[in-house]
């Protein structure tokens, strides 16, 4: 399970007590600048944190697996796809970022950058990305702990680097099943988005 640009390994934990555990194995990987890991140094790239599962499934003894990657952590899975094509059973992608990058507008991408340092830009970002649907404190909150979970040198190393990376001509056909779970009120990477983008891929 990898995460989002805006929180490690414990965004995933309200899910936790609905796991299944008789039938599967689950691993909440933070990368590098990330929760646990949030001082381990690195080049803070997807390709780094493709490395690193396969790293963490060496260590665990899994030789196959399945992955699901939210948001900044959809582009990695797949990249583990490009890696290692004969371990990965599965894809799940949650509001994933694509193989072709995000191709964030120049004009909004200064509010992004400046989200590596500033909790303002990060409530206007996560306010954006659910439809402005949720309460301002809910808001506040998950900004604030987004602060507290990634460190700023992470942040934006991972932004340029789900920005500007493309892979979708390596991995377009990759024959393994894929799903794609978009938030109803997400105005950017919304149901059409992703069937052009990650599920073609």
């Amino acid at each position: 399970m990898l995460h989002s640009l805006f929180a490690g390994h414990e965004s995933f934990s309200p899910w936790w007590p609905y796991l299944d555990g008789t039938r599967f194995s689950y691993a909440f990987m933070d990368a590098r600048g990330f929760g646990d890991a949030i001082d381990v140094e690195g080049s803070y790239t997807c390709d780094e944190i493709a490395s690193d599962v396969l790293l963490l499934a060496d260590s665990l003894g899994w030789r196959e697996f399945s992955l699901i990657g939210h948001s900044l952590g959809g582009m990695p899975v797949q990249q583990v796809v490009l890696k290692a094509p004969e371990r990965v059973r599965k894809l799940v992608g949650l509001s994933p970022a694509p193989a072709n990058g995000l191709g964030i507008p120049d004009a909004a991408y200064p509010v992004l950058a400046e989200a590596a340092r500033k909790v303002e830009n990060r409530r206007i970002i996560i306010d954006s990305s659910t439809g402005g649907k949720l309460s301002p404190h809910w808001v506040a909150s998950w900004a604030e702990q987004s602060m507290k979970a990634v460190g700023p040198d992470a942040f934006r190393g991972y932004l340029d680097s789900v920005n500007t990376t493309d892979f979708s001509a390596e991995i377009t056909g990759a024959p393994l099943p894929a799903l794609v779970v978009v938030g109803e009120n997400d105005p950017a990477t919304n149901a059409d988005a992703m069937n052009q983008t990650w599920m073609r891929h």
